[in-house]
């Protein structure tokens, strides 16, 4: 009698199924921990923004405007943006600024507004 070596397909087709569940699991469960990956960044760029807002704050008396993330790179020396996040000055007084932080892929916009406490 002759052994055959190897798999049945019905073996194979079990293997697939289960590989394919498993992937329809972790799939949107790394999606979920990308988009929060680029919130924490967008968080923590915009804390070091309102950092580089203070320090300048300090030596100048007065808050810098920014449109855009070069923009804000450039008038705040101590800043360092990084890749992918969008980053504005929406509002600047006398004693206050108000800035956003964003990741085209997170969905979420984050504020910091200086006057109500930080961190939105």
């Amino acid at each position: 009698m002759k052994q055959s070596k190897g798999f049945t397909l019905l073996e194979l087709l079990v293997t697939i199924g289960i590989i394919g569940i498993l992937a329809s699991i972790a799939i949107p469960q790394f999606n979920q921990y990308q988009r929060r990956a680029f919130d924490a960044r967008s968080k923590a760029d915009l804390v070091s923004a309102a950092t580089a807002q203070d320090a300048y704050f300090i030596d100048w008396s007065i808050y810098k405007s920014c449109a855009d993330s070069t923009g804000c790179a450039a008038v705040l020396p101590e800043l360092r943006v990084s890749k992918g996040i969008s980053m504005a000055t929406t509002a600047v007084g006398t004693q206050y600024f108000i800035m956003t932080a964003s990741h085209p892929q997170s969905m979420q916009t984050w504020t910091w507004d200086s006057d109500n406490g930080g961190l939105q």
